[in-house]
């Protein structure tokens, strides 16, 4: 389904300095904190085999640097009411993509986006409790956007996660 209109993504600003490379420890670290996100820094400690000073040193480390971002519970969209999925391309006016990320950040379902190099200026993904739901998203609230010259949408019949995502 091809609409007139799109939407860009608000980026993510870097802090300007290199991150010091993960370690194996570190990873092993990360692969648990995604698999439970709320395991204690004693438990993570027994189960990568290291002291809780030690745990507790790298929890903090990677916080400060970054790498973990924060914690938070996984929700199944379907199963919390968000039963329709689609991807949004948006082609944009150029020079407009603060703009238009930021106008993008306060539309309520959108639950991802992206600015990317290529045939689209943007990519959101978006999770809506119905089809009208999307068709006011898309139509009425993105294409509204100043800066939006069009939108694609695909709709997502079933997702997966990669096997071989490094933290899963």
């Amino acid at each position: 389904m091809s609409q007139e209109s799109g939407a860009a993504v608000e980026p993510t600003a870097g802090t300007g300095r290199s991150a010091r490379p993960l370690d194996e420890v570190d990873r092993r670290i990360l692969d648990e904190l995604v698999r439970d996100g709320r395991t204690s820094v004693r438990t993570l400690a027994e189960r990568i085999h290291i002291s809780r000073t030690n745990a507790y040193a790298r929890m903090q480390r990677l916080l400060r640097d970054g790498v973990v971002t924060g914690f938070r519970a996984q929700v199944a969209p379907e199963a919390a009411g968000l039963g329709t999925s689609a991807y949004v391309a948006l082609q944009i006016e150029q020079n407009t993509w603060r703009e238009v990320s930021a106008e993008l950040a306060r539309v309520r379902y959108i639950a991802h986006a992206a600015l990317l190099g290529g045939d689209h200026d943007v990519l959101a993904l978006v999770r809506a409790p119905d089809n009208a739901t999307l068709r006011d998203v898309v139509l009425g609230r993105v294409q509204g956007i100043a800066g939006v010259l069009s939108t694609r949408t695909w709709l997502v019949f079933e997702e997966f996660d990669g096997e071989r995502s490094p933290w899963q």
